[in-house]
């Protein structure tokens, strides 16, 4: 078997209604690379027949699927993604598609003309986005802000589930992180790296929390608690 060229890491809790949108459109999107990738899906301990739909998919030989038997949180799913993913280029995507597939070639694009190591989907540069959950937004900002503060840089959108990666970036990186504190611990250790990043502008379609959304007031504490630690420790 051909060894993929980009990996498709899928964290995902209880995303049985847009399973079947999502893998159409991720399929659509990198069968016109023409390169070979692979989907691997980790699902963090569903309880709403999603498991199910997964293992259908994984028996067609169409996804890997990897299941935790309890739910462990999005950092402890993403950590699994990247332990198993066998792509060069990693991109990290939420099942439950506030985010499109269809951004992946812009995404791409800086890794691979060579500016860029890392790329981070922007959902504060300027492109399209649905207008709810102000508090979220300030929350992002305030997170970024700090972000900015402690590592001398000018990042618009620190917090972005959108994160696409050489899988050499991080090899011998250790990632602690259980929940949504994976996105500061990633970031706080990219930049501590010097690594090359790149912010690219997204479309945003958020949830709101009557349609499933997770995140939590207190995950924003743990966050800026999380970009202090690991500015300086590594």
């Amino acid at each position: 078997m051909t060894e993929p060229v980009f990996s498709i890491i899928a964290p995902n809790y209880n995303e049985g209604k847009s399973i079947q949108e999502f893998y159409r459109r991720v399929r659509d999107v990198m069968d016109s690379t023409g390169e070979p990738w692979e989907l691997v899906w980790v699902d963090d301990g569903s309880t709403d027949g999603t498991r199910d739909l997964l293992r259908d998919l994984e028996a067609q030989g169409e996804i890997r699927a990897i299941f935790h038997e309890k739910n462990a949180g999005k950092g402890a799913a993403v950590r699994t993604g990247i332990k198993n993913a066998q792509g060069d280029l990693i991109i990290i995507q939420d099942a439950d598609l506030e985010y499109d597939p269809r951004e992946y070639p812009n995404l791409l694009r800086p890794i691979q003309e060579g500016v860029a190591d890392v790329v981070y989907g922007s959902r504060f540069l300027g492109a399209g986005r649905r207008p709810i959950l102000f508090w979220n937004m300030v929350a992002n900002k305030l997170l970024t802000f700090v972000t900015n503060i402690l590592f001398n840089n000018i990042l618009s959108d620190m917090e972005t589930g959108y994160k696409v990666f050489r899988r050499n970036v991080v090899e011998n990186m250790v990632i602690h992180s259980r929940r949504f504190d994976f996105e500061p611990e990633f970031t706080a250790k990219i930049l501590r790296r010097k690594i090359r990043i790149y912010e690219i502008p997204i479309d945003f379609y958020p949830r709101d929390y009557s349609e499933g959304k997770k995140i939590k007031t207190w995950d924003a504490i743990v966050a800026l608690w999380t970009i202090i630690k690991y500015r300086f420790v590594d």
